[in-house]
């Protein structure tokens, strides 16, 4: 079948544009990944260091003063709790999860892209589904529940529940556009060089 030479400029025209949009959408995901990684990096420092500092106090005020700080316990494990949530969140930006890629890795390029994509899905069904939504509700259930040594409620603390749902959505959303339409790996490259556990 013969195609008019219109329709062939039309088909290159729109093949352009795609390629203009994708080429600025993917640096602008890049861009706010990149800001939102050092966000929350910075972030999970200062936890970390707050976390460092409560339980040093609470080690010098039981062994030293011999008179144990009463905030320090509960302090200490909603820090650690809220730390390792944010944690996980910035590991997602680096496809840095745990992974089981033996079968995977088996697969042609286009079965390893099909894996990815669902795997992404998954991961996106499972932040919005159970942190997002389900995050805010045992939040807002638990708004006036407060803590006993801290002038917070639980469900001020439960808050960072939904907030890890949407950065975890942020990171799958930008690696399945990525891997889509830029040809990152379908499946994260592995760092030789790292320590096995």
């Amino acid at each position: 079948m013969a195609t008019h030479p219109d329709d062939e400029a039309n088909s290159s025209e729109h093949d352009d544009a795609a390629t203009v949009r994708t080429s600025r959408t993917v640096p602008a995901l890049e861009a706010i990944r990149k800001t939102t990684d050092r966000i929350l990096a910075l972030l999970c420092m200062v936890i970390f260091v707050a976390l460092v500092v409560i339980v040093s106090w609470q080690v010098f005020s039981r062994q030293i003063l011999q008179d144990s700080a009463p905030w320090t316990e509960e302090a200490a494990r909603y820090t650690f709790v809220v730390l390792a949530l944010l944690g996980a969140a910035l590991v997602f930006s680096e496809r840095g999860h745990i992974a089981v890629e033996l079968l995977a890795s088996r697969f042609p390029v286009a079965g390893q892209l099909i894996i990815s994509v669902a795997v992404e899905l998954i991961v996106i069904f499972f932040a919005v589904f159970v942190f997002v939504i389900g995050g805010y509700r045992v939040a807002a259930n638990a708004w006036n529940q407060g803590l006993s040594t801290l002038p917070l409620s639980v469900g001020q603390v439960y808050m960072v529940l939904p907030l890890v749902g949407i950065l975890i959505t942020f990171y799958s959303i930008y690696h399945l556009i990525t891997v889509l339409l830029n040809g990152e790996r379908p499946t994260p490259s592995v760092d030789e060089t790292a320590e096995v556990i």
